[in-house]
């Protein structure tokens, strides 16, 4: 179930992830910018691959899944985002329909603005239209390091990863978080393996005391040194090739 909330008559509180972020704080107080917050349950979809790119959302609270789905009906996940991330913004770049779909990971609230609205603020707003670009900048930087641990890096090694991401405790002497409720197939389906491989991965996890099951699945920031431990392998160019030539069947 949704539930919209015009925007101009409710102040939520936005926590600050990094210097650079991009947040919806300063549209919200932005003179004229008309937004509207929706409500989310978990697992609800926002939109879907081919629906009208006519809006920008940003992650008031929560988290959202972005995936693709090939013809074969096989997803792929591409990012996980949470509080203060923006999504749907291609249809500022010129994008006229959705290229993928957006699914709730655990009730969110999001700020919904109208493509129209976030192209005026972008051409009148010289400091937003910068700090947006600078937000876009690092999102883009966060796509390749994606990219080189679906490659490179072990499926253990990417659920710590993912984990981490998830827990939004990857800084050193950070507190320990805890993880959205989340099931053990769709950890798998983050991070290409099986469920018996999540599995298996997390009761090691828990005995090395990176985690723990306590209400919830708490994260300890010391995860990440496992993530950090091991270097990304050096491939040869046959070996690469034969590795993309094996995606490519995968995908059809």
């Amino acid at each position: 179930m949704k539930v919209a909330v015009d925007s101009r008559h409710t102040k939520p509180k936005i926590q600050h992830k990094e210097k650079n972020a991009f947040h919806a704080k300063a549209l919200l107080n932005s003179a004229g910018m008309a937004g509207r917050i929706v409500e989310y349950r978990r697992s609800q979809r926002i939109f879907t691959q081919g629906d009208p790119a006519d809006t920008v959302l940003n992650i008031q609270q929560g988290g959202v899944k972005l995936s693709v789905v090939n013809p074969a009906g096989k997803e792929a996940v591409l990012a996980v985002l949470g509080q203060g991330d923006f999504f749907g913004e291609g249809g500022i770049a010129g994008q006229s329909v959705r290229t993928c779909t957006a699914t709730v990971i655990m009730p969110t609230n999001l700020l919904v603005i109208k493509k129209s609205e976030m192209v005026r603020m972008l051409r009148t707003r010289n400091e937003l239209s910068e700090r947006f670009i600078s937000y876009m900048l690092s999102r883009s930087i966060r796509a390749e390091e994606d990219l080189i641990d679906q490659l490179f890096n072990s499926a253990q090694k990417r659920l710590a990863r993912a984990l981490l991401m998830l827990a939004q405790s990857g800084i050193q002497g950070a507190p320990e978080r805890i993880l959205p409720r989340l099931s053990q197939e769709e950890l798998a389906e983050m991070i290409g393996a099986t469920r018996s491989r999540v599995n298996f991965f997390l009761r090691q996890f828990k005995k090395m005391g990176f985690i723990r099951y306590d209400g919830g699945l708490h994260i300890n920031p010391s995860l990440q040194k496992f993530v950090l431990h091991e270097e990304v392998p050096t491939l040869t160019r046959r070996q690469l090739s034969s590795h993309l030539r094996r995606s490519q069947r995968q995908w059809g």
